[in-house]
């Protein structure tokens, strides 16, 4: 599967892949109001979706997700969609398809698998095989749209990143998938870097990407990366962070990256052994295009340590990482915790 599969060819191909930027707030840009599933515009306001996926590969994309984080049936039931899991996601596959079939160049449709919100037993009611269900159920629909790959991402418990991988294989779609290592430097489940990519790398053909998205902050999912890269040098790892550090203006959330600084969180992703490099909340089509220029002009530096992270790129968001940070100075494989 994975010799034929477009990413993994692309991959072949090119030193570094630029993902794409943010959706969710992207779209709130756009009038999407909160408490309102963004799954729900794929069939009300495709044109929107559309404008997004084209904004992101006019400013350099060459992997696009689609509009489908919450489509499970139980993040769709919130909103009484969920009966309609096949057609959100096929439709939301066939709107990124769409756009990148048009681009000049490659363009990889990623479909997007976010957490169902539910806790597996024995922490919630969610059975394992109902998780698997659950995952296939809406890949079928992204597959059938025309997705390339099922993006698995912002997950928290290794368990679901196995049953979603195991949904893409029962599927036949080869797979990606990303932690959030917003908890301390590990995920809410506990779940560290260092640990991810044996995940479910025995579940069919194993993942084509493993990585980070999300979290706390751009140095913060660095230093997830300098342990993800540590780790295992070999592995395709993907880093897609938020831009800058979000804050809370009044009722807005409001994130403090700008061009120039994305622009070098990106080439500190690559000198730190990223394949895959994108953003994510907060994330616009201005901020990936200044993304795409730095890549493209880069010239590798040496492996930065997670000391020049943070002199770069601005304070960690994480109390124990940083203060993990504050021992004495070394080349991080794994990261240095307290006690």
């Amino acid at each position: 599967m994975t010799a034929t599969n477009p990413l993994a060819r692309l991959l072949a191909e090119k030193p570094f892949l630029l993902a794409d930027g943010a959706t969710g707030t992207s779209l709130f840009a756009m009038g999407l109001e909160a408490g309102e599933a963004p799954e729900l515009w794929n069939e009300s306001r495709p044109e929107n979706i559309t404008k997004l996926h084209q904004d992101f590969v006019d400013a350099g994309a060459d992997i696009i997700l689609t509009n489908t984080f919450g489509g499970t049936r139980h993040r769709l039931k919130l909103h009484r969609a969920e009966d309609r899991v096949f057609d959100l996601n096929r439709r939301a596959a066939e709107i990124a398809r769409a756009v990148a079939d048009k681009a000049s160049r490659t363009v990889i449709v990623a479909g997007s698998v976010g957490p169902t919100g539910e806790l597996l037993i024995p922490l919630g009611a969610l059975t394992y095989e109902d998780a698997v269900s659950a995952f296939a159920e809406q890949m079928e629909g992204l597959k059938a749209g025309g997705a390339d790959v099922a993006w698995i991402e912002t997950m928290s418990s290794p368990e679901e990143i196995r049953a979603a991988a195991e949904a893409a294989v029962k599927v036949g779609l080869p797979f990606v998938y990303t932690g959030s290592f917003d908890t301390a430097g590990k995920t809410m489940m506990g779940l560290h870097p260092k640990d991810i990519h044996a995940v479910a790398g025995d579940i069919g053909e194993g993942p084509l990407a493993v990585g980070a998205n999300c979290g706390v902050g751009a140095s913060d999912i660095l230093s997830s990366l300098l342990d993800m890269t540590g780790a295992d040098p070999a592995a395709t790892v993907v880093v897609k962070g938020n831009c800058g550090i979000p804050e809370y203006r009044g009722a807005v959330i409001h994130y403090s990256g700008t061009p120039p600084l994305m622009a070098e969180y990106a080439r500190l992703a690559r000198d730190a052994g990223a394949r895959i490099i994108g953003g994510c909340c907060g994330t616009s089509c201005e901020h990936l295009a200044a993304m795409r220029q730095a890549l493209d002009s880069h010239e590798p530096r040496p492996r930065p340590t997670l000391e020049a992270i943070i002199g770069t790129i601005g304070p960690m968001r994480n109390k124990t990482a940083a203060e993990s940070a504050a021992q004495p100075t070394r080349e991080r494989g794994g990261r240095r915790r307290p006690a």
